[in-house]
Parts: structure tokens; C-alpha cells; sequence
């Protein structure tokens, strides 16, 4: 059965900061304008228990922040769905179609914010224990382990806050890091190191799985000395890393060595009326202020883009 043919003048792919605020612009300047999210709106941001640097907030969460982007976005008049997986897409000069599960899109522009999805675990059993025991969002699944010791992989920034957030269920929160040092920032290293709950094992990497229906025990390894050692925990959060969600667009758009979208500071791809917002564009910096830059300059110029080629007919 054909789906239904949707026209629209911009879609935003993405609904994390970058796409909420591209939305709120594109809306703002009277631009019919379609958020389209396949997870949860918010984006990665979405998970931060603790935001300090944003300009206007002392302290807020993640999801707090989030919320109030897409509620503006829509007060503005863009319309957001979420949960509708993205199959195909064609970008062209001439050509715009997105396929979803619900719908074909044809919009005369489009923003690519599309984030960054975490990256995985690489051992066997990862595919085995995922969801029974092997997690990647703290604020999902934290709960499942009220009383318990579990463990979080990871010494960026993600991780330790992770590790923080997830004292308010476990006894015990054991901090798997590869390196001599953690990555976070100064005052949330702080936080980390004063929490009792918290102990951090340096130099050590997740190396086996283990467990029949779910995850039992983790055996680590020193990455000096190679000396393994197992620990009992029935669940881990894993916080390693992320990769640009960029696969389905290197038909038609330049990607970079690191798989992200290549677009100048105008945001503007190769391909005319297409423009890359936030984490997903090859920069230097990331950071919430800068996917909030990048999607006020891709609306602008989307905007802008949309009035050249009706003029231009």
C-alpha cells in the first residue's frame, strides 16, 4: 500500500538541540517546518543529569532543558514527530524525498541534525546481554538496580556523570577507565571523587562477559600488567564513545575521515537546500552551545535558501 506523500517547505531531521533550535528559528520566520525524531526527543543532552554551561541556567537537567526547547519549537508552529524511523532518504539539488515508516517526505530544504548514537561494547556477549545487564542510558534503566553494585565503563564526561546520577539507586558504583586519568570535566571530577559511593578502577578494560540469561560477571584486565581480574555485578552502563549518524547520507553528501557531515560555518552542504547542524557536522568543538549555534545558522539560511528558489521560479 503506498504511504501518504507529505510536501513541506523544510524538515529537520533531528530533535536534539540542534534541531529544536533549528525549528524554533525556521518557525519563527513563518517557514512550514517538520521535526522529525526516531528516538526520544532531546538528543544526547538528553541524559546530562547536571547542565551549568548553558547561558540563562544556573543548574538544570538535560531533560528539563530539552523540554522547554520543544515546547518553544512548537509554541513557534513547528510541528515535531518522533518515533518514526528514517528508511531511505535521495538529496539532491533538485530532489528531496525522505521515506520513513510512516510517510514519504518531499521537502524543498532540509536540516541534517541527526545527532550521534553511543557507540557499543566491542565483545561477542554484548549482543547477549544488552538490555539484561549491559545498558546505555542511565536515566532508562537505573532503577532496575536499586541496592545493587553495578558498574559504569567510561571516564568522559558521560561517564562520570552517569556514575553520579546512578548513586541514587546502587550501593555501589565501580568506574571502569582504559586510562591513568579521567577526561571529565574539573568540578564534576570533583563530584565524583567526593561521592562515597563511587570507586574508580584506572587502567582497566572491560575484557569478557559473563552470565547465563543475564549479565553475572564482568572480567577486567589492567592494560599495563594484563592481569585479569572478575567481578560480580549484574548490571553495567556503558559510556565509551559516540558515532555520527551519518551512514545513509554518504551517497549524496561529503563526510569527513570521522564519518561526519562536511558543511561550512553556514551550515550549507554541497547539495543545494541541504545544511548540517550540531554534533553531526565536522568541527572542531562540540558543545550544547554550539549545536544551538549551528541550528539557529542552518535556519536562517534554510530560510533564506526557501526564498531564493520561490523567487527564482
Amino acid at each position: 500500500m503506498q504511504k501518504p506523500i507529505k510536501e513541506l517547505e523544510l524538515l529537520i531531521i533531528g530533535a536534539g538541540a540542534a534541531g529544536l533550535s533549528a525549528g524554533i528559528y525556521a518557525a519563527m520566520l513563518k517557514v512550514d517546518t517538520l521535526i522529525l525524531e526516531d528516538q526520544l526527543i532531546g538528543g544526547q543532552i538528553l541524559d546530562a543529569y547536571s547542565v551549568e554551561n548553558y547561558p540563562g541556567f544556573i543548574n538544570t537537567t538535560g531533560a528539563e532543558l530539552m523540554e522547554i526547547m520543544h515546547q518553544q519549537a512548537e509554541k513557534q508552529g513547528a510541528k515535531v514527530d518522533e518515533f518514526d524511523t528514517i528508511l531511505s532518504v535521495k538529496l539532491t539539488d533538485t530532489d528531496k524525498i525522505i521515506e520513513t515508516d510512516s510517510f514519504i517526505y518531499k521537502p524543498k530544504a532540509v536540516i541534517i541534525a541527526a545527532g550521534m548514537k553511543r557507540r557499543t561494547l566491542p565483545l561477542p556477549e554484548e549482543t547477549k546481554f544488552k538490555s539484561k545487564g549491559v545498558h546505555y542510558c542511565e536515566l532508562c534503566d537505573g532503577h532496575l538496580y536499586e541496592g545493587k553494585k553495578i558498574m559504569v565503563v567510561g571516564g568522559g564526561r558521560a561517564g562520570v556523570g552517569a556514575a553520579i546520577s546512578l548513586t541514587r539507586y546502587a550501593s555501589e558504583v565501580l568506574l571502569i577507565h582504559h586510562g591513568p586519568s579521567l577526561q571529565a570535566e574539573a568540578k564534576v571530577q570533583d563530584e565524583l571523587l567526593a561521592n562515597a559511593k563511587i570507586k574508580v578502577l584506572y587502567n582497566m578494560q572491560v575484557v569478557t562477559l559473563q552470565g547465563e540469561q543475564n549479565l553475572e560477571r564482568v572480567v577486567l584486565e589492567n592494560v599495563n600488567t594484563k592481569e585479569q581480574t572478575t567481578i560480580e555485578v549484574p548490571g553495567m552502563f556503558v559510556f565509551i564513545g559516540w558515532i555520527p549518524r551519518t551512514d545513509m547520507y554518504a551517497p549524496y553528501i561529503e563526510l569527513d575521515s570521522y564519518g561526519n557531515i562536511v558543511a561550512g560555518e553556514d551550515c550549507q552542504t554541497k547539495v543545494a537546500g541541504v545544511f548540517a547542524a550540531g554534533d553531526v557536522r565536522s568541527k572542531k568543538i562540540r558543545q550544547l552551545t554550539t549545536a544551538v549555534s549551528d541550528g539557529t545558522v542552518a535556519a536562517i539560511n534554510a530560510e533564506e535558501y526557501l526564498k531564493n528558489l520561490k523567487y527564482s521560479r
